[in-house]
């Protein structure tokens, strides 16, 4: 606490009719041999200087800026607040965060603790000193990229049971959807988009329990599908046949993917590990070994770490491919990891649990920062070329955010088909086409829904709420965790 001699106080808090009287015994006090402190004269000078200012009507805060305002203290007596609101508001809000009243040694407080800010309802406190206060924010505000509002486009009822899984083919004109009735079907995109009733091209069968992965090749006209019978299959798309199994999960297979430059194959499920294939000899050739857990998401890479895998146990790992260890592991969620994606213009990726998305440096898997808002189970995401995120929740709301910023531009629920029930307003999986202006989402619900941004939309009838988001931001930067 900053003592100050009780002479200052009075000379700072007194009016205006007790300045000759103090100057009178301060120089009876003199010539009686006691010399004035130098933080007296000081202070009493600074005083004096500010005075003069108000009288004449000149901006504190001006005179503030002409000398930087480092370290300056503000004295003003509470006659002058009062007098003149204009020039104590002006010098209150002088730097952002206005003014802070500092205790004094002695006098009448109206408050305890005598300190508390000027300038946001509150009057200066009796017998305190008023310095100014530094700007309380040094927060590093992105500004948001502009995204249209996606709607609903067409809906697609043709499965019997819940829609676990999608799949784009490396052309863009079909895709793929596998459900909870155990059968896998390919619709052309093009005709699906505008409700054609031949949108439908063929109805795979084979699986005896749900299919919970698709991927298809880049090379081979050659489609994976993985369930939770244990089984992961390839299927010839030129004889739409069965070619191959890929035995050794002890349990149901929950996620499938293609590496994007090798004839691999990574599948991770229900007995916590994650097993890399030869695509061609049907060889396990790694069992990546290390999660407690039930492997829900997996990502592949072309550059290290190639296998990236989100489990159950609220873990995420980075593994070495050519020596199957691990490289790092990801603590930071506090909830199940349901979903991972990766966009295609930087090396990062987004993972998704319970508690809120987060982005990780794709090379060493530091973290960059939290994506909060979304509040449910987020079960899929995805991430298009116009830097669009979309997390979809097992109770239907999709949030749509803006990758670069973590800016959360529209806030959605998927509306379940007539005759279902409350419950399945569910989202499992989400994949945008290759092209980034179509989304498709497989529901609980039996659908599968086709999104579009709205071509309408305009930065005018849409605008980013900055306001909000700057608000959000600072939030977010003073929490303390």
């Amino acid at each position: 606490k900053l003592q100050y001699p009780d002479e200052v106080q009075k000379m700072a808090l007194r009016g205006e009719a007790d300045d000759e009287k103090i100057s009178a015994e301060k120089h009876g006090r003199s010539h009686g041999g006691n010399k004035e402190s130098a933080t007296s004269r000081v202070l009493r000078e600074l005083r004096k200087e500010a005075l003069d200012r108000l009288r004449s009507g000149e901006d504190a805060a001006g005179a503030l800026a002409e000398d930087g305002g480092e370290g300056r203290l503000v004295l003003h007596r509470e006659q002058d607040l009062n007098r003149d609101d204009g020039a104590a508001n002006t010098a209150a809000t002088a730097s952002d965060g206005g003014a802070i009243v500092l205790a004094g040694s002695g006098g009448d407080n109206d408050n305890d603790d005598g300190t508390g800010p000027v300038g946001e309802g509150q009057r200066s406190r009796r017998s305190g000193i008023l310095v100014e206060r530094k700007s309380n924010t040094d927060t590093n505000i992105p500004t948001p990229k502009w995204h249209a509002p996606w709607k609903l486009s067409t809906v697609i009822s043709s499965h019997l049971g819940w829609v676990r899984s999608v799949a784009f083919d490396p052309t863009n004109t079909m895709f793929a959807t596998g459900g909870g009735d155990r059968v896998i079907k390919i619709f052309d995109l093009a005709k699906a988009c505008v409700a054609s009733p031949d949108a439908l091209k063929i109805t795979l069968t084979g699986h005896i329990s749900p299919v919970r992965g698709l991927a298809f090749s880049e090379r081979h006209p050659y489609l994976f599908s993985a369930g939770e019978d244990k089984m992961v299959k390839c299927w010839d798309l030129e004889t739409n046949q069965v070619i191959r199994h890929y035995h050794g999960h002890l349990s149901g297979v929950f996620a499938l993917k293609m590496h994007p430059t090798l004839d691999l194959l990574v599948t991770g499920g229900r007995d916590a590990v994650a097993r890399v294939w030869d695509m061609r000899t049907k060889h396990q050739i790694h069992c990546l070994t290390g999660h407690d857990n039930t492997v829900g998401a997996i990502l592949t890479k072309s550059t290290d770490p190639q296998i990236i895998t989100g489990s159950y146990d609220s873990t995420i790992k980075l593994w070495d491919l050519a020596a199957g260890k691990c490289m790092t592991t990801l603590t930071h969620h506090k909830k199940s990891v349901r979903a991972l994606a990766q966009p295609s213009f930087e090396n990062t990726f987004l993972s998704g649990a319970a508690d809120n998305l987060k982005k990780w440096v794709g090379s060493d898997g530091r973290f960059v920062k939290n994506f909060t808002g979304h509040r449910g189970v987020i079960n899929a995401l995805a991430i298009n070329d116009d830097g669009v995120v979309l997390s979809a929740a097992d109770d239907g709301t999709m949030n749509f955010w803006d990758y670069s910023s973590g800016y959360a531009f529209q806030r959605a629920t998927t509306v379940a088909q007539p005759g279902s029930l409350d419950a399945e307003n569910g989202i499992f999986a989400a994949e945008f086409d290759l092209t980034g202006t179509r989304l498709i989402t497989c529901e609980a619900d039996k659908t599968v829904k086709i999104w579009k941004e709205d071509e309408r939309a305009s930065e005018l009838s849409h605008p980013v709420d900055l306001k909000g988001w700057r608000k959000k931001c600072i939030a977010e930067a003073r929490r303390r965790y």
